[in-house]
């Protein structure tokens, strides 16, 4: 009777085994390396997506800025003890600056008074016969290079009479009994990081009277 021995068959089953199992160990690793770089990626494109989020609020925050500073310019403008001009308090070769380029002083004054004389606003494009942009207002706001334009839009009588407008209190269509006329405004302003070329444009459109402040409409 022949008798064969197993220990053959077991030291073969016993390396076998070692195989699958570094086997597995070599495909647990691959798999948790590619979940760990997923995991790397994912973390970057949420780190890249915040910082972009919070780089458009930033840029949203300084064009709003600047849309408040036209407002208040236009009502300065529009207020009689300034004599329909830009106080000189708000020019920009003053100290410390203000937001109006001294340049465009008078083409300002013209258009909030009404004027709509084609003006270089922010651009290109640009109007016909113009070259170059002349913003209406320059400032800095953190990081941030803010350029905005004032355009008059038209003006529109308020609700009552046209022997209302001229009696009023003082006869120049001021006062509660008057009514008034709107003057429309349109604000335009462009906020640009100057270190990364991000920008943000903001538009709005302002009702305005003489005396009684403004209103935003859209």
């Amino acid at each position: 009777m022949t008798h064969y021995s197993l220990s053959i068959h077991r030291s073969g089953f016993g390396e076998n085994q070692q195989g699958i199992a570094m086997l597995s160990i070599l495909m647990l690793l691959l798999i948790l390396t590619v979940l760990g770089i997923g995991a790397m990626t994912i973390t970057g494109i949420e780190n890249r997506v915040a910082g972009f989020a919070s780089s458009m609020e930033a840029s949203s925050a300084a064009a709003d800025a600047c849309i408040a500073t036209g407002v208040k310019v236009i009502q300065q403008v529009q207020d009689v003890s300034n004599g329909m001009s830009v106080p000189t308090t708000l020019l920009g070769n003053q100290i410390p600056p203000g937001p109006v380029p001294a340049a465009n002083k008078t083409q300002l004054e013209n258009e909030i008074n009404g004027d709509q004389t084609p003006d270089a606003p922010i651009g290109p494009p640009f109007p016909p016969g113009i070259a170059a942009a002349v913003p209406n207002l320059v400032q800095t706001v953190g990081a941030y290079s803010v350029v905005g334009d004032i355009d008059f839009l038209y003006r529109k009588p308020r609700a009552g009479s046209g022997q209302q407008f001229g009696a009023a209190y003082d006869g120049t269509s001021t006062g509660a009994g008057a009514g008034g006329t709107d003057l429309f405004y349109s604000v335009d302003c462009v906020a640009t990081n100057t270190a990364t070329g991000m920008s943000s444009r903001i538009a709005a459109v302002y009702s305005c009277l003489y005396n009684e402040g403004c209103t935003r409409k859209l």
